[in-house]
């Protein structure tokens, strides 16, 4: 990458993106323009284009569960029309929108009051997967946007994680979400059941229809539960758990930060719609991204990608894509259920910058493997504390540099090193970075970044010939825990290998 430098003193210029408030650097890739251009002829290929078509237009490209996949329809205008079955979605959409701004303004201000006749300080979401993580990522990174609401999340069925949660908050004042389409899931289940009790426990039963709203389909258990229908916030099927922080799941987004943060945060990412949509490939953020990704994974051996943020802010983004690029693109087989023979997938991770510097940067820089990172930074602090700014993005700026120069031994016995150290002191250089410059952290930009990763993990599955949007690999667990659960609560152990009943035997004779 020196060389390609070297040798193209507008290299910087050439391979960047500039749209809207998004600078995207890429130039210190290994990447020429005739690579760059090889991989757009391998996307037009794979019919990418057609592919975007049946994306935004409701096809049901998640074919093994037969579903349309269309978070993007839940952040687009009303006056668009996005048909599934034949049906225009939008305006159920916009109901549901109108329903979350409602409540939660009704909430902040005060007009909707507990059982005691309080107002509410405290917001505690239960669920977990894609009913937790974005969530969670969203009103951490949102938190300089905050209203008077203290958020928590209950997500692990960890009962000493449950408890830590109740014992930080007052059943008088405190409102529970229940994430949960089936209204089944054990972790989630088992949570908001204890969470019952516990109010039940101080305020009695009537409390519970107060203090209990449920973003669900399953009327018939939330009725059971006690939580009233007003306040019950619906889902549809053509929204992944991991691409649904933009539907009712996001009501405790709506609650943390307000619900106007929460439309610029859908606005943010319908932009981000719009550019991917309408955009020339070789333009196109999400699918340069994309063929980076592929171009490191599948020609480069790289198995992973480093995502790191530049302001604490951010610290629950490389969480929140692990599930949303993980659980989506770790497929072996192919759209004809065969076994593929190349890597598709590749494992996320990351920290917020500087902390990763004194963390993991050693193996990125003298380690022996290849591993590609995105930088992502923002121009502006929101407090205005610039000398602290300018130290934070100094460092953004020189680790990518660091990263692709390197440092030759003869720079480092230059330096008078003793001869002995020298090979310890050399790096070299050629780590290959992407650089996301944004204006300021808002809602709206980080809806664009959001919706940039989700887009990005579309192309990704096309140019792999893989299903995005099914995750059959989770049940399998699941179907054990439940046969194991059963063999834990009887102390009767079933038939399993030699290590399994082992261990259970050990855990049951506690």
């Amino acid at each position: 990458m020196q060389d390609l430098f070297d040798g193209d003193a507008e290299r910087g210029e050439q391979f960047r993106i500039c749209w809207d408030d998004f600078y995207v650097d890429f130039s210190k890739n290994h990447l020429t323009q005739e690579t760059l251009a090889l991989l757009t002829e391998l996307a037009e290929e794979c019919q990418l284009n057609e592919a975007m078509s049946h994306y935004f237009g409701g096809s049901l490209i998640n074919a093994t569960e037969g579903r349309a996949v269309l978070h993007t329809a839940l952040r687009a205008p009303r006056d668009q029309d996005v048909r599934v079955d034949g049906e225009n979605i939008i305006p159920g959409v916009h109901a549901v929108i109108d329903q979350i701004k409602s409540f939660s303004q009704g909430v902040i201000d005060g007009t909707i009051t507990s059982s005691s006749g309080q107002p509410f300080t405290d917001v505690v979401n239960i669920g977990i997967g894609g009913s937790d993580l974005g969530p969670v990522m969203v009103t951490e990174a949102l938190a300089h946007y905050k209203t008077h609401l203290n958020l928590h999340y209950m997500s692990n069925v960890d009962g000493d994680h449950v408890m830590e949660v109740l014992q930080n908050v007052t059943p008088e004042t405190t409102l529970f979400v229940v994430v949960s389409k089936s209204f089944t899931t054990q972790e989630t289940l088992s949570n908001a059941t204890t969470a019952k009790q516990w109010l039940v426990d101080a305020l009695g039963e009537q409390a519970v229809a107060e203090h209990f709203v449920a973003v669900s389909t399953n009327l018939t258990m939330i009725n059971d539960f006690g939580i009233d229908p007003q306040n019950v916030f619906p889902m549809n099927d053509w929204v992944g758990g991991r691409f649904s922080l933009w539907s009712a799941v996001g009501l405790s987004i709506a609650l943390g930060v307000g619900p106007d943060h929460f439309e610029e945060l859908l606005q943010g990412a319908h932009a981000m719609d719009t550019h991917f949509a309408n955009t020339p490939l070789q333009e196109n953020i999400p699918v340069v991204l994309a063929l980076i990704t592929l171009w490191y994974n599948n020609f480069y051996g790289a198995e992973s990608e480093a995502i790191i943020p530049y302001t604490q802010y951010l610290h629950r983004l490389p969480a929140y894509l692990q599930q949303g690029i993980m659980e989506s693109n770790g497929k072996s087989v192919d759209r004809k259920g065969n076994a593929v023979d190349y890597q598709t997938g590749n494992l996320i991770w990351g920290e917020p910058g500087t902390n990763s510097q004194h963390a993991f940067f050693q193996l990125i820089h003298q380690g022996t493997k290849l591993i590609p990172a995105h930088f992502i930074g923002f121009k502006t602090p929101l407090y205005g504390k610039q000398d602290h700014h300018d130290k934070l993005m100094a460092n953004f700026f020189a680790q990518t540099e660091a990263l692709m120069k390197g440092k030759s031994a003869e720079t480092v016995r230059s330096e008078g090193v003793e001869k002995s150290l020298v090979p310890f002191k050399v790096f070299a250089g050629n780590k290959p970075t992407t650089t996301l410059l944004i204006e300021k952290l808002t809602p709206a930009s980080l809806g664009k970044l959001v919706a940039m990763y989700e887009h990005k993990i579309f192309v990704e599955g096309i140019l792999w010939n893989i299903y995005s949007y099914d995750q059959w690999g989770v049940e399998l667990g699941k179907q054990l825990a439940n046969t194991i659960l059963k063999e834990i609560v009887n102390k009767k152990t079933g038939a399993h290998d030699s290590s399994t009943s082992s261990l259970l035997r050990t855990y049951n004779s506690q």
